[in-house]
């Protein structure tokens, strides 16, 4: 699987619309863990590292961000900022994110629970593991 990003159900209603997400229908993985980022300072970066095994989804439920990601050979960038669609991003690619937006939050949501064993946190060990160099 490669990361892209997954359009949401918007349900319109005149007192407010209503998103939601869930598994198999919007989720490629079943939710394990769940946190959020949020009074990130400004021209700080979040992130920068890859999970061996973990996935997330990644959603700007306010403001916005930039999600960059690396698979070793290349970068992209994903820039989010609508509640109603997110980042997938399979295991074994680089992320950080950017460029938050004043009282933006993030929320993630991944198949695995924390552990630091799944984490790599430096980018030369990753571009080893994941090109096999």
């Amino acid at each position: 699987m490669i990361p892209k990003i997954i359009e949401l159900p918007k349900i319109y209603d005149k007192r407010g619309n209503l998103s939601f997400f869930q598994h198999p229908s919007n989720l490629p993985f079943e939710i394990e863990r769940t946190y959020w980022v949020y009074d990130v300072p400004g021209g700080e970066k979040r992130g920068s590292h890859a999970f061996k095994e973990q996935q997330e989804f990644i959603i700007a439920l306010s403001g916005s961000f930039d999600v960059v990601i690396n698979d070793g050979k290349e970068e992209k960038s994903f820039s989010l900022n609508r509640s109603y669609y997110g980042l997938y991003i399979p295991k074994m690619y680089w992320r950080r994110l950017e460029n938050f937006s004043t009282n933006s939050l993030a929320l993630i949501v991944s198949d695995k629970p924390y552990s630091e064993s799944d984490y790599i946190r430096d980018f030369d060990e990753f571009k080893t593991l994941v090109n096999g160099k």
